[in-house]
């Protein structure tokens, strides 16, 4: 059984959960990380979340998400789930923090999310994505994506258009 890990409205650890559980019944508060990879284009590495997926799938999102283990690091959570979602491991490094509630309503789950976003540059244009995990995968220009969210917003994750449309993602694609 996974558990994710519990926070305070600061981030600060303060117990665990089964993961299922704490997206049920509108979500629990808990700790989360966002990846944006991008080649040396500028480009962002989109994926699509297969339809296998718990909740929020088949959307269109950021590079990869997840939840750090109980005991173990934002960064190498991050580090780790990018390998297993698509094939390769870069360096990651922390931009930016914040927090979300958003429903699915067509599963009855929630996130509820002190979400810790890391960018990295990817060491290939070419990855080897789980299909587990990602149903489609894309290499995107931050200003097109930001205008399709706003155009399509209902093919993406709430978290994702939140991010693309109020953090700097085209400067993190050349910084």
């Amino acid at each position: 059984m996974e558990h994710v890990v519990i926070v305070d409205p600061e981030g600060q650890r303060v117990g665990t959960e089964e993961k299922i559980r704490a997206h049920a019944d509108g979500g629990t508060l808990h700790l989360a990380f966002c990846v944006f990879v991008f080649n040396p284009r500028g480009e962002l590495l989109l994926q699509r979340r297969a339809d296998s997926k718990y909740h929020f799938s088949g959307l269109w999102s950021n590079t990869c998400c997840g939840h750090p283990r109980p005991g173990e690091g934002v960064t190498e959570a991050a580090e780790r789930r990018l390998g297993e979602e698509f094939g390769f491991v870069t360096r990651l490094h922390p931009v930016a923090q914040f927090t979300y509630h958003a429903e699915d309503h067509h599963t009855g789950l929630a996130e509820y999310e002190y979400a810790h976003v890391l960018i990295g540059r990817a060491p290939t244009d070419q990855p080897a994505p789980d299909p587990l995990e990602i149903g489609a995968w894309e290499w995107a220009a931050p200003l097109r994506i930001q205008a399709d969210t706003q155009q399509y917003p209902l093919r993406y994750t709430p978290w994702f258009r939140r991010l693309i449309q109020e953090q700097p993602v085209a400067d993190w694609a050349t910084g």
